[in-house]
């Protein structure tokens, strides 16, 4: 937050106003509150400090209670972005595709919003995708279509999440991240970073009693290969570490089963493993 509120508070160069944008303010910390709540109230005025959160902020079904945000910004400062959801956002999909010269099958726009969630952006570019996947000749898009770019790209990033882990890339980890709780079960993701936390903390457990790679993977019932590979992601990690993490995935799981925030919940995992060493 600290950088944030000196970047509103720089004066702007050779313009009249200076706009700060802030991605992602579903994520900034509780403790940066009255930070930002004294500057809400004396704001520089040659800036526009915007903070935009993919997801609701008021109290509902992922949150408990409403979040931080709402009380450190004034009411009148606070806009609410109507939404297209369900049949709504399937009839404009089918419409501005329409617009482009292709025609759009109910079936597939009900598919693309099943897989790549609300974002209309998003799902007009798979639009295009498919589209341009089809062929040239082709200007009507149906299931098969739509699955033939759409589940291979959806399940590509699934696994794009567990290989920026285990490279430790937060960056790229928490992007990927972002887009895969669009369309993803949380639980569903939380279970792929346990599992490959769990052999990750086997594979170093059994080299730390001298077993060789070709014996953990008769053990483990893994090819060489993939042990080798997720050994050399742990890195010089010892088994204690991974024990570590394993246990960080398990009290999520726990977390997430007594209805605490999804998206905060994995972000804060996915930036916990990319980070310990």
């Amino acid at each position: 937050m600290g950088v944030i509120v000196e970047a509103a508070q720089t004066l702007p160069f050779m313009a009249s106003a200076r706009l700060v944008a802030v991605r992602r303010a579903w994520a900034l910390p509780q403790r940066d509150a009255e930070r930002l709540a004294a500057y809400a109230r004396a704001p520089n005025p040659t800036t526009r400090l915007l903070l935009l959160s993919e997801e609701s902020l008021a109290a509902g079904r992922e949150r408990r209670t409403g979040h931080w945000l709402l009380g450190a910004v004034p009411a009148a400062a606070t806009v609410a972005l109507p939404v297209r959801e369900g049949r709504t956002l399937e009839g404009w999909l089918r419409q501005r595709a329409a617009a482009e010269g292709l025609t759009v099958s109910e079936d597939a726009a009900h598919l693309l919003l099943e897989w790549v969630g609300d974002d209309p952006a998003r799902l007009l570019g798979e639009v295009r995708k498919a589209a341009l996947a089809a062929g040239p000749e082709a200007r009507g898009l149906g299931v098969r279509e739509v699955s033939a770019v759409v589940g291979e790209q959806r399940l590509a990033e699934v696994f794009d999440l567990t290989r920026a882990v285990g490279r430790r890339d937060v960056g790229a980890a928490l992007r990927t991240l972002d887009r895969l709780l669009v369309t993803e079960e949380p639980m569903r993701l939380l279970a792929l970073l346990t599992g490959e936390t769990r052999t990750a903390w086997s594979i170093a457990a059994l080299r730390a009693r001298g077993q060789t790679t070709e014996q953990i993977a008769r053990t483990l019932r893994r090819p060489p290969g993939v042990v080798e590979a997720v050994a050399r992601a742990a890195g010089a990690l010892p088994a204690a570490g991974l024990a570590r993490r394993l246990r960080r995935c398990w009290e999520v799981e726990d977390r997430l089963k007594s209805g605490g925030a999804a998206r905060a919940e994995m972000t804060a995992l996915v930036t916990e493993l990319c980070a310990e060493r």
